[in-house]
């Protein structure tokens, strides 16, 4: 009796809560699906939009309930979801553009093409249109039609790229060569980070013969992917085929003379910055590199001094001198040979003696763009003095730039954002630039220096990537930076949030109350995000202030990555474990701004969870994805999946500063302060007085 009794409450309990959340308004019942499918419970939101679908007929619960569907890899039922929708609400657009995906993603290739054919997008949204009736037609077989709405894509402005990455496997599978290479050099040109085009540009290339630049294109997909067998087995094949020398082909910036440069000048009332230590040269995570011997000059004549500050000699202007290390001990080598020993190291300190004139010193074959498709070894020009330490743990030599942290900036802001955005935007990031630099200090202490020169602080190029406009910016923001409880912010920055920036608890950080999500649309309501509106807001064109494209590529702030079923599995078995073929990609925890911080990899031996953005950046593709904010469909071919298209936004973690959206605000009127108090409203301003 006593059981029956339980049985019955929590029988009544159950009906007597889904009695009073059916008698909810509409909108607070999609509000509360919503909520679930932004606390992490996919399984419970897709639930509860399908009872809202069935009991009210609402259009939104419909196309919320099929895009969980597909998210949730379970296009059977997206399909079954979307098809009642459709004969509900048969005139919608959206309904039928889902409805189509949904038999896409099904590989019901004759119904979404049928689907598509109904469709008459306005200006600006006709390209994805068109790319996805060619998805269709080449699943039929129709390959003619299809190169047709492919080449109508290339005319749009968000998915270039993909439609002629797609034209160019068309014509690669025709083993027309001529025509791929041109279609896969544009895709590869408008988004520099969609390594795959790159990959099948390279091989087009060599089977064109064009060896040079085949090669050229191959070491820089190497930059990024040392242990990829397909990229070194191509190296290996074409080196004995080149007619230029490797030295020709990877562009390597050489110099031998210096830049006249102006001391910077410390307006009154201000505090004259501190000093600070750079490793140069640095590999991707700050950790010196192996180097056994560094070649230098100075601009004006110097002096060197060991480790405890004691003078051992002086050597003229523009001399170049050698720095080497054998059989585990250090020598400083003059131009005439002359071999001094130096234990720990040395500093170079050059002296200019004429009022105004600021020296710098070259450094001959350090690392540039370590871990970048750009990578290489160029020569750099640095202010300040140059620190070689012979580091005896990793037995290599550490080249640091000794410099005032303004100074420093000047090398800073024009390689971490374009020297043509807005003065204000400029000004914003040398704010913010110093703030790091302040907050950081002793980062990579355990090596020696505070900061290194790669991303994994904050780019640094030396006077090689000064320009006017940038030192300019620094000196009218000098000793200016942001602070919270009275200590320098976490000042992050990413080149492009993508339209909206996420929380640092939502990128797997820690939780900071002054990082936390702020909006850059121009005409978009994000307290009543639904699900759904992810679709729309990543395929398609939207107005932001971050989708600024004034010397700046759009491809920061909507992309398309094609990766291949056949190369995810790779890349998966490679760094991290074999899970045999891939059979879905599942977004796990989709936070409010779009950001994908927890995903499933579903193989057929087993699956990996990925969490963290950097993390499923770096397992996705082939070098890594821009960012963590995207929708991911598969396609298939002859019901076999082939590939999955990954429609993303933004360049970065989206944390914190928006560097294109600055841009866009200075360009619309805001100045510096007003931009920095947007993306940290929390922050307070110190003017460094």
């Amino acid at each position: 009796m006593k059981k029956f009794l339980l049985i019955f409450v929590c029988c009544f309990a159950t009906f007597n809560a889904w009695a009073q959340t059916a008698q909810l308004p509409t909108e607070e019942r999609l509000q509360e699906a919503a909520d679930l499918y932004f606390s992490h419970q996919p399984e419970k939101a897709l639930s509860a939009y399908i009872t809202l679908s069935k009991e009210t007929q609402e259009r939104d619960a419909f196309l919320n309930a099929a895009f969980i569907a597909m998210e949730q890899n379970n296009p059977k039922l997206a399909v079954d979801i979307a098809t009642a929708a459709y004969r509900l609400y048969p005139q919608d657009s959206e309904v039928i553009q889902t409805a189509a995906d949904a038999y896409l993603s099904d590989g019901q290739y004759a119904s979404a093409e049928m689907l598509l054919s109904q469709l008459s997008e306005p200006p600006g949204r006709t390209e994805l249109l068109h790319i996805n009736l060619a998805r269709a037609q080449i699943g039929l077989g129709e390959k003619k039609l299809a190169k047709y709405n492919l080449r109508l894509a290339t005319h749009g402005k968000v998915h270039t790229a993909l439609a002629h990455y797609l034209l160019g496997i068309l014509y690669e599978e025709e083993k027309d060569y001529k025509s791929a290479v041109k279609h896969f050099k544009v895709a590869s040109e408008y988004d520099h980070q969609f390594i795959e085009a790159k990959m099948h540009y390279a091989h087009a290339l060599e089977k064109t013969k064009n060896y040079n630049e085949s090669y050229r294109q191959y070491r820089m997909i190497y930059a990024l992917e040392k242990n990829n067998d397909t990229v070194r087995n191509a190296l290996a094949r074409l080196l004995p085929k080149l007619t230029r020398t490797e030295k020709e082909l990877t562009a390597t910036k050489q110099r031998d003379d210096h830049t006249l440069v102006k001391m910077m000048l410390i307006p009154a009332g201000k505090k004259y910055p501190q000093e600070i230590k750079v490793g140069l040269g640095m590999g991707p995570s700050g950790k010196p590199p192996a180097r056994d011997n560094l070649q230098f000059s100075p601009s004006h004549d110097f002096t060197v001094t060991d480790d405890k500050g004691k003078e051992i000699l002086r050597g003229n202007a523009k001399e170049f001198w050698t720095v080497v290390l054998e059989k585990g001990h250090s020598y400083l080598v003059s131009p005439t040979g002359k071999k001094t020993a130096f234990s720990k190291s040395i500093t170079v300190s050059p002296v200019s003696h004429t009022a105004g004139e600021g020296h710098t010193i070259l450094v001959k074959k350090l690392m540039s763009g370590a871990g970048m498709t750009w990578a290489s070894m160029d020569d750099k020009e640095y202010r300040g003095k140059l620190q070689i330490v012979h580091n005896t743990r990793l037995n290599t030599l550490v080249p640091i730039n000794i410099l005032t942290v303004d100074e420093y900036l000047q090398g800073v802001i024009s390689s971490e954002m374009p020297i043509k955005f807005p003065m204000d935007a400029l000004r914003a990031q040398a704010v913010l630039a110093r703030t790091y630099a302040l907050k950081h200090l002793g980062k990579h202490k355990a090596y020696g220096f505070d900061l290194c020169d790669t991303q994994n602080c904050q780019v640094y190029g030396g006077v090689s990537a000064e320009s006017e406009r940038a030192n300019a910016a620094v000196e009218s923001t000098i000793g200016e930076i942001l602070t919270y409880n009275g200590k320098p912010i976490e000042s992050v920055f990413s080149a492009n949030c993508g339209g909206i920036t996420q929380s640092s608890k939502e990128a797997g950080w820690s939780e900071t109350p002054y990082l936390h999500p702020v909006s850059d649309y121009k005409n978009f309501d994000f307290d009543n995000l639904q699900p759904y509106q992810f679709k729309n807001l990543l395929q398609y064109d939207n107005d932001a202030y971050s989708r600024y494209d004034k010397n700046v590529s759009m491809a920061a702030f909507r992309w398309v990555r094609v990766v291949e079923e056949k190369e995810l599995r790779e890349i998966i078995k490679r760094k991290k474990k074999d899970i045999g073929s891939i059979k879905a990609i599942i977004p796990l925890h989709r936070g409010k701004s779009g950001y994908v911080s927890r995903l499933l990899v579903q193989g057929t031996k087993g699956s990996i969870t990925l969490n963290k953005e950097n993390v499923i950046r770096n397992n996705l593709s082939l070098g890594m994805l821009r960012s963590s904010y995207f929708m991911v469909e598969p396609n298939y071919e002859n019901r076999q999946l082939k590939y999955f298209v990954f429609y993303g936004g933004g360049w970065g973690h989206g944390v914190g500063f928006d560097q294109t959206g600055a841009a866009g605000r200075a360009d619309a009127g805001q100045d510096y302060k007003t931009i920095l108090h947007h993306y940290f409203p929390k922050a307070d301003f110190v003017d460094g007085k």
